[in-house]
């Protein structure tokens, strides 16, 4: 039973507290119930008596007030022709909204009954109307629902490139990766890269799916064997495989970064690297016949190519043997 609902047998327990003198709150830890919920029960059901509380009237009041919030169905249900023009409307694909919405004008501007209702009308009658529904998976949900809070929650976890180290913004330390996926045709694999920003240092390594899961899993086996000086931060993407950013962090003991949405350019060193990595594998190929060892074979090559930044020195040099460019 809810904290904030009070049975018959708890009205008649609370008069005859009200009548020995206690108090409120008093009340409430006698009845196990919130303060608030004794405080609204006694101020929506004063009387002249001499507690100032009847438990009849109070039910009573609680009876009219069930019947009051449930009354908007009563407005499809006890109204035939309304139930009629919903049901050949439905019929003829309008949408509950647009029969509220018509409603509402065939009867200059006064319509008691809204949309939500008539969605909750077509639910309680069961599969004779929700067919006529152009979705029908899931029970009607409001717009600005629970869906848009949950990602509104998710986004405001992760922290964005405008906070991540200067020293990481200027490439003046090892340590800093950007880290993305490269996707194989037809759902067929993927390649989680990662990218080290000073010395182009590249990671790489094959998942069969490219999922939350498999990304974490990847990620955190491949930098475990990482000294923890050189791994400092990453700064990822905002695809669905890096979801489990949090999952990482801890494993990892590293701080994460987020690019903002379709500005792939706050994460160059990856992207050009991933590019490069796309001339063993071009676009269209199935990754259900790349393995690790060719992948292995396509990063080795890559760290051991000449870059310009570093003065044409190699990402091997640069991050394994720490050489620095005169």
């Amino acid at each position: 039973m809810s904290r904030d609902h009070l049975t018959h047998d708890d009205r008649i327990r609370l008069a005859s507290l009200k009548r020995a003198g206690l108090k409120q709150k008093d009340i409430a830890k006698e009845l196990g119930k919130n303060p608030s919920t004794i405080c609204r029960e006694l101020s929506r059901n004063v009387t002249p008596n001499k507690s100032g509380y009847n438990v009849r009237i109070a039910q009573e009041n609680k009876e009219q007030r069930r019947l009051l919030a449930n009354q908007h169905f009563r407005k499809i249900e006890g109204n035939r022709k309304t139930k009629s023009y919903i049901k050949r409307k439905l019929k003829k694909t309008w949408s509950p909204e647009q029969i509220a919405g018509r409603l509402k004008l065939e009867n200059n501007n006064i319509s008691a009954i809204c949309h939500e209702t008539i969605y909750q009308y077509i639910y309680d009658s069961g599969k004779d109307l929700t067919k006529h529904l152009r979705y029908r998976k899931n029970k009607y949900r409001r717009r600005w629902g629970t869906k848009k809070r949950e990602i509104e929650r998710e986004l405001a976890k992760k922290r964005r490139i405008d906070e991540r180290p200067e020293k990481a913004n200027q490439r003046q330390e090892l340590g800093h990766w950007e880290n993305d996926t490269v996707v194989g045709s037809a759902n067929s694999g993927a390649i989680a890269t990662h990218a080290e920003r000073m010395s182009g240092y590249y990671l790489a390594d094959k998942i069969e799916r490219n999922s939350a899961a498999n990304f974490r899993t990847a990620t955190v086996k491949r930098f475990e064997q990482i000294p923890k000086k050189k791994r400092l931060t990453f700064t990822m993407d905002n695809g669905p495989e890096t979801s489990d950013f949090e999952l990482i962090e801890k494993d990892l003991g590293i701080t994460i970064y987020f690019a903002y949405p379709y500005r792939a350019w706050e994460r160059p060193t990856n992207e050009n690297t991933n590019g490069l990595l796309r001339e063993f594998f071009p676009k269209g190929t199935r990754f259900d016949t790349v393995t690790q060892r060719d992948v292995d074979r396509a990063v080795k090559l890559l760290n051991h190519r000449p870059r310009k930044r570093p003065g044409y020195l190699t990402p091997h040099e640069v991050f394994v043997k720490n050489c620095v460019s005169n």
